[in-house]
């Protein structure tokens, strides 16, 4: 799948089937779905579920949180705009596989 076609997937009601979770927490995340983006993101025990989970504090607004959870992923805050991080996130993720 390319990032065209996961983002035109926004216009369903739900996410494609059989993508990983970190995809649909992010997902339900550009839908507006903060909580149910967090239910899943904090149950991925990688380093991209961790770099999910410090996106989604920092679209909150808790930085002190979200320094943390990109500690855990070995990543610094980005010098982008959370858009900007929600794209490198999912191509990141779909060329990761």
């Amino acid at each position: 799948m390319t990032f065209e076609q996961f983002k035109a997937t926004l216009n369903h009601d739900q996410p494609p089937t059989g993508i990983p979770p970190v995809l649909t927490a992010l997902w339900y995340a550009q839908k507006d779905n903060w909580n149910k983006a967090h239910d899943i993101a904090q149950d991925i025990p990688t380093r991209e579920g961790s770099w999910v989970h410090a996106y989604l504090h920092r679209v909150e607004g808790d930085e002190g949180n979200a320094h943390y959870w990109y500690t855990q992923a070995g990543r610094q805050l980005p010098e982008l705009t959370p858009e900007q991080e929600w794209e490198q996130l999912v191509t990141s993720l779909l060329v990761a596989g």
